[in-house]
Parts: structure tokens; sequence; C-alpha cells
């Protein structure tokens, strides 16, 4: 009997989520928490909330049901450029600083997949827009590419290492490896047309 694979949904800010390996195929189909239904694909993380949540589904994170019944999300809104918590006299967290608009904010935050980094994941931005979130990155993929990079020589000064320290430690899957964020793909289409 042949299965019907139903689409995956489209994410703006992360467009290949089965080739960074957001989702993987649940081949034993377990029941998704957000929508107690089988799917066909099941998150690999991070989603940030107080219970120990797995199984999430694409559909569920798409439309916002998991972020909202679990009340996580999928990227840490500290970490994101061009968000800022803000702290009042007495160092109480008293809201975020956010230079975007809302529903773009909720958008990356509540309806994305995130991606796995060494230590801290960071969403860049550009031109008023969040970055897309592509896959990881090797020496080998960048090394012909280095002009491209805005601040490399002072990226890898804010990490404690050297340009030339790159090609040594800089492993495509290993533990020090590139996280490409070029613009989302309907900025791209803005800028060339």
């Amino acid at each position: 009997m042949t299965q019907n694979i139903r689409p995956l949904p489209q994410f703006k800010y992360h467009p290949k989520p089965l080739e960074t390996g957001a989702f993987e195929q649940d081949k034993n189909r377990r029941v998704r928490l957000a929508v107690n239904n089988r799917r066909q694909f099941i998150t690999r993380g991070p989603f940030y909330c107080v219970d120990e949540v797995e199984h999430l589904c694409p559909w569920c994170i798409a439309d916002g049901s998991a972020a909202e019944k679990f009340a996580g999300s999928f990227q840490d809104d500290a970490s994101i450029e061009g968000v800022e918590f803000e702290y009042d006299e007495e160092d109480e967290f008293a809201g975020i600083k956010n230079t975007y608009p809302d529903e773009m904010l909720k958008e990356l935050v509540e309806r994305t997949p995130g991606y796995h980094g060494w230590q801290q994941e960071f969403w860049l931005a550009h031109c008023g827009d969040f970055c897309a979130f592509i896959g990881y990155v090797g020496w080998n993929d960048i090394k012909d590419r280095l002009d491209e990079f805005a601040n490399l020589e002072e990226d890898c000064e804010n990490f404690g290492i050297r340009n030339s320290d790159l090609a040594k430690c800089l492993q495509k899957g290993g533990d020090c490896q590139g996280y490409p964020l070029p613009l989302s793909p309907l900025r791209q289409a803005e800028t060339v047309g």
C-alpha cells in the first residue's frame, strides 16, 4: 500500500528544514503532542519551554499551535539581532525592545523551526528582515567566498580565534561549524527585481 506524504509547510526563515535536519521522518508514527495526531515528520528541536516536549510536527510549528499550547518558542528572543531584553533600575526584567513588527518576530520565534548551534544560536537580520537559515558549513564550503563576509576578521576576534585558524577548526558537522544566514528568499527576490 502506498502511503501519501503530505508536503511540508513553507517556512520563510528556514526554507529547507529537511536538508538542515530540523525535521526527520517519523518511522514510528508517534502521536504529536500538539494536535494528538499522527504525522510523518517530527522536529529535532530546539524548542524552549518549561516542559520537556518532543515530537512536534511541522504543521503545528507552521500554524503556531505548538508554541501556543506549550507557551514555548523555537528561537531565544534574546539571541535575535535587533531584539534586546530591557531591565529596570533593580535589574528586573522590564520587557523586550523589539525593532521589528510584532507579527514578524512571532513568525520567527513561534512558527519557524530553529537550528542547533555549538553554543547559543543567534539569528541574524539584514535590511529590516530576518535572514534565512539554510544549513551548516565548514571551511571547504566558504574558503573561496571569504569576500562575501562583512566582518569575518572581527567575528573571529570576538570568539578568540584568528582568521588563519578557520581552515583547521571550522568543520561541517564538527564542534566548530558555520551557520550561513542569507537574506530570506522573499527578500532576495525584492533586492534582485
